[in-house]
Parts: structure tokens; C-alpha cells; sequence
């Protein structure tokens, strides 16, 4: 038995997210863990939650609207991703490897939407 998110592989791969945005965020200096920090965890938990939530009990239109947050929020990731890169959080490297991992999740669950009708 399993609820049919479970089997989405955006759903997958948005749960992967949310622990890689974690572990990363706790290398991120102390003075950050009420901000930058709790942000990038809660946007990133944001993905996977919109998900789940959208798929249950939700009309079509709703299911797509839950989707489209789901979508805002890897572009808040991305967005904190950025601010790391700027305080010196973060390297290049980690940059270019969570990005491409937004930017694919994010064209998937675009498609994924998109065939919602």
C-alpha cells in the first residue's frame, strides 16, 4: 500500500533534495541557522511537500497549482543557492552540481504539469 506520490519521481528526487539542501546547510556559519540556513531547508522540504499535498483529494486545476509551487519553490533554492555562493559558503563546484539538480528536477516537474490537464 503507498500513497501515488510516492511513485513520482519528482517526488523521489525532491525528497533527495530536501536532505542534500540540509546537510549542506549545516556547513553554513552558525550566524546563518535563522536565516540562509532555515531558508534554503524550508524551500528545498517545500518541493517535495507541494507534491505530496497537491496529489491528494485535489482537482486537476489544484493539482497543477500545488505543482506550480512546487516549481517557485526550486527557484527559492536556487535563489539561496546564490546567496551562498556569495558568502563564501559555497563552492563552484557544489554550485554547478545542486543547480543542474534544481534545473533537471525543475524541467520535470514542468512536464509532468503539463500533461495535467
Amino acid at each position: 500500500m503507498s500513497f501515488k506520490f510516492e511513485n513520482l519521481i519528482i517526488w523521489q528526487k525532491s525528497m533527495d533534495l530536501g536532505e542534500q539542501m540540509n546537510i549542506l546547510s549545516k556547513a553554513f556559519p552558525k550566524e546563518e541557522i535563522y536565516n540562509l540556513s532555515s531558508q534554503l531547508r524550508r524551500a528545498s522540504d517545500s518541493v517535495a511537500l507541494n507534491i505530496s499535498e497537491g496529489s491528494i483529494l485535489q482537482s486537476n486545476a489544484e493539482y497543477r497549482k500545488f505543482l506550480g509551487y512546487s516549481i517557485r519553490s526550486l527557484a527559492e533554492v536556487v535563489t539561496c543557492l546564490h546567496k551562498a555562493i556569495r558568502r563564501n559558503y559555497l563552492s563552484q563546484n557544489d554550485l554547478k552540481k545542486h543547480y543542474k539538480n534544481c534545473f533537471d528536477l525543475m524541467n520535470m516537474t514542468i512536464a509532468y504539469r503539463n500533461k495535467i490537464k
